[in-house]
């Protein structure tokens, strides 16, 4: 192999490098909000995984207390006083390519259960979450939005 064909195929797989799998699920990476408008979430990347939380909320203030709203459905106890802006909902995401997060779950603070989720990217700006338990087949699909942050 003469020096040009190994510069060539160094260039070759540096190129190829740039484009791993890693690279292309941080798409996911962003603020998003759910169809109900109700909250917006960041993702970010943490360790190789996918997280999101709470970093937007319609109704910040808890009418009844007059102070922020907090994780008042959680089944445990402890986590009660946990103000929800700022609270990790998505945890565990890996991207499996073909546009698909899994192994992660999903957090509702409205009801204070979690359930298993897969992430599916229909475009660059639109999210199919499918929360479940057990399988995929009984569960419910929320479509979120990516933001633009200015």
């Amino acid at each position: 192999m003469n020096i040009r064909n190994l510069f060539f195929s160094i260039l070759s797989i540096g190129i190829l490098a740039s484009f791993s799998p890693a690279e292309d699920g941080d798409r996911l990476i962003g603020v998003w909000e759910p169809s109900n408008g109700k909250a917006r979430v960041k993702v970010e990347k943490i360790a190789g995984k996918y997280y999101g939380k709470i970093v937007w909320l319609r109704e910040p203030i808890d009418p009844q207390t007059k102070l922020p709203k907090v994780d008042k459905n959680n089944p445990d106890v402890n986590m009660r006083s946990v103000p929800l802006k700022g609270y990790r909902m998505l945890k565990d995401f890996v991207y499996k390519g073909s546009n698909e997060w899994s192994d992660g779950t999903i957090y509702d603070p409205e009801n204070g259960s979690t359930y298993n989720c897969v992430i599916k990217m229909k475009d660059a700006n639109t999210l199919d979450i499918r929360g479940y338990i057990g399988i995929q087949t009984f569960g419910r699909t929320d479509v979120w939005k990516r933001l633009k942050v200015n």
